[in-house]
């Protein structure tokens, strides 16, 4: 290389590589088929919580309505991760982008956080519910 010249770092990346749970092509289709049994579940369960709340006129209280939030947040938790991964070990691929790995941890994190504030402030309406039993309907009116 002649004296002067400069030589650039042309390193840089834009995906991660991922850890796979097996090897086998078996082992992966297993673990897809049981992550998509757990993911149906959730979304079975928090569907059928966010349509019974919705569509039935008595439970629209204040704790039904922290109830229909939790579920939200909880769909959104695990819609976050969990379909990349199933995805990643159908296709047999271990690669995910810099900004889907951003975006991912942004999201879980925000979601995480609202849903820990959530349980707070629903530990907080039990607490006014079960000390102060009398005065709670006027203090979580329908204001509230």
């Amino acid at each position: 290389m002649p004296r002067g010249s400069k030589m650039s770092n042309a390193s840089s990346f834009n995906e991660f590589l991922l850890l796979a749970f097996a090897d086998m092509w078996e082992l992966q289709l297993l673990h897809f088929l049981l992550f998509l049994g757990i993911y149906l579940a959730a979304l079975l369960g928090n569907g059928l919580i966010i349509t019974a709340i919705a569509c039935d006129h008595r439970l629209h209280t204040s704790m039904y309505f922290f109830l229909l939030n939790l579920s939200l947040l909880d769909l959104g938790s695990i819609s976050t991760t969990v379909p990349k991964s199933m995805a990643n070990s159908l296709w047999d691929t271990r690669v995910i982008s810099y900004s889907g790995c951003a975006a991912q941890v942004f999201f879980l994190f925000f979601l995480c956080s609202a849903e820990c504030s959530l349980l707070t402030v629903m530990a907080y309406d039990c607490f006014i519910a079960i000390c102060r039993p009398l005065p709670y309907r006027t203090i979580m009116g329908s204001r509230a």
